[in-house]
């Protein structure tokens, strides 16, 4: 028999039920858009329009932000699968953090920017 010993580690169901989630809203998002892109009629006062409600705009971050997320379990799972140099793991999951926190910050300055 094996004993397992339990170190305070989530052994990954909590990240493979995130990244179902996560790409849940994404699709569905996605499909929303898709809507939108097929009842607009082409030009930039269109898509102005679809984006005026505040609806819209919050839907666009929440998907954002689960893409965001999204990315974020995958890239530390890459990392940990190949970057074996703790050095080297540690700097990578920073770097990618920093980018993701750039990046949010960004979605939210373009969605509520003037």
């Amino acid at each position: 028999m094996v004993d397992r010993i339990v170190v305070g580690a989530h052994y990954g169901l909590r990240d493979w039920l995130a990244q179902r989630i996560t790409a849940a809203v994404m699709v569905v998002y996605t499909l929303f858009m898709a809507g939108c892109l097929l009842k607009a009629t082409a030009g930039y006062a269109a898509w102005k329009e679809v984006f005026a409600g505040q609806g819209v705009k919050t839907f666009t971050l929440l998907f954002l932000l689960c893409l965001f997320y999204h990315a974020w379990i995958g890239m530390r799972d890459i990392a940990m699968d190949y970057l074996k140099p703790t050095a080297v793991r540690l700097s990578f999951h920073v770097l990618v953090i920093l980018a993701l926190m750039v990046y949010t910050i960004w979605s939210v300055q373009i969605l509520w920017g003037v």
